[in-house]
């Protein structure tokens, strides 16, 4: 039972396509991403996901500085790298699984542990200044079982993951001179 909007239209996305696949008899696979993240994506505008946000964030300010952060910092989540995203939709699509199908990492972390982990990768201390704004539900109930069927895995945890993605977004906030 999704607690807003954006979850029933999710839900009602899946129920869409699972029909569409029985009534014209076509396969189909349905994933559930959880946070994707990683080089070349959303960075700015609103639109990006935490990850990003915070990499862009620490990138516009100096060793010391601060960035403002909704909420408390203690939101739970997990943050999923592109390449195992990639892998675990291959072993889907190539699987017999039917069902919609989780694709997470299942490393879980607080808000301010993603600061303080794209802060390492920068090499910098970050302050933190919590702020009102929306937060989400605090955590979400995530299980990988069905993809896990597959010989998936999740191989790169946050802390490589921000290593690989923080250094390209430095790279876009530099080009625009922030």
């Amino acid at each position: 039972m999704p607690d807003n909007e954006y979850g029933w239209e999710k839900l009602y996305a899946e129920r869409m396509v699972a029909a569409y696949g029985r009534r014209f008899g076509i396969e189909v696979r349905i994933a559930r991403f959880q946070n994707c993240y990683g080089p070349e994506g959303t960075w700015t505008g609103g639109r990006e996901k935490a990850p990003a946000a915070i990499c862009r964030k620490v990138a516009e300010v100096k060793n010391g500085g601060t960035i403002e952060v909704w909420g408390d910092g203690t939101a739970v989540r997990s943050y999923t790298y592109v390449d195992d995203m990639v892998d675990g939709i291959r072993r889907l699509v190539n699987s017999d699984i039917n069902t919609p199908t989780n694709i997470g990492n299942p490393e879980y972390v607080t808000v301010d542990k993603l600061v303080q982990t794209v802060g390492k990768a920068a090499g910098k201390k970050i302050k933190i200044k919590h702020i009102n704004g929306p937060v989400g539900v605090e955590s979400r109930n995530f299980s990988n079982a069905g993809i896990y069927t597959t010989g998936w895995k999740a191989n790169f945890p946050l802390i490589k993951g921000i290593g690989l993605t923080y250094p390209w977004i430095k790279e876009q906030v530099d080009k625009t001179g922030k």
